[in-house]
């Protein structure tokens, strides 16, 4: 195994000492959208969004397809707190990349998505934050599948600035997991067990600001 492989096993922790607390919570379900969904949304308590549960979804690209929009109204979100901030990520890197880079040919996106950004050399350890240009992700979870092999910190979530909240959704009806469910349309995000557990600790703190990122993220979702 080439010394660039085996920087990938190293344990989470190590990879993760540079991360700033906080400030890239939010990416978790894409704080971007809360604009468009609170303009969507009647504010109703018996409102309901359709909506993915990240635990039960294995990107088999039935959301960039059957989605009755033109585009689908799935896209991926980055939850920060998981990422160990690879050189080798599987979620960006085609499993046949000829080398570590940004070239088209080495990324497992087909639309280039998935944004590496270098964070810093330390310990003799390159480390990289990925990102998601919303706007070219077409929510077909390649990422996903390839991130789930390690730290699973990507994964799609249905994006309410864009969603047309059908009755009866068609990916609802193709999803072979049934990772499609109904939430509380005031809290219409889900995010993943292990990270749900991540925020909830940090919650805990009795320091912890009311406008903190991990505070505002928790009152996006809904609770497990």
């Amino acid at each position: 195994m080439s010394d660039r492989k085996q920087q990938a096993a190293l344990p989470v922790a190590d990879r993760r000492e540079f991360m700033v607390r906080g400030t890239r919570v939010a990416g978790a379900i894409a704080l971007g959208t809360l604009g468009g969904l609170l303009a969507g949304s009647h504010g109703g308590a018996e409102e309901t969004r359709w909506q993915i549960d990240p635990d039960k979804c294995i990107g088999c690209s039935h959301c960039s397809t059957y989605c009755v929009l033109d585009e689908s109204a799935v896209k991926c979100v980055q939850c920060f707190d998981m990422c160990g901030y690879c050189d080798i990520c599987t979620g960006y890197l085609d499993t046949n990349y000829d080398d570590v880079n940004t070239a088209a040919e080495n990324q497992l996106c087909p639309t280039a998505a998935v944004v590496r950004e270098f964070v810093e050399d330390k310990a003799g350890q390159r480390f990289y934050q990925y990102t998601i240009d919303e706007d070219a992700c077409i929510g077909c979870g390649k990422c996903v599948k390839g991130c789930a092999l390690m730290n699973g910190s990507l994964y799609l979530q249905v994006m309410h600035d864009r969603c047309v909240n059908c009755n009866e959704c068609a990916i609802a009806r193709a999803c072979p997991t049934q990772a499609y469910t109904r939430v509380p349309a005031e809290k219409p995000y889900l995010v993943k067990a292990q990270a749900q557990s991540l925020y909830e600790s940090k919650l805990a703190d009795e320091a912890l600001a009311e406008d903190d990122p991990v505070a505002k993220l928790m009152r996006m979702v809904t609770m497990r």
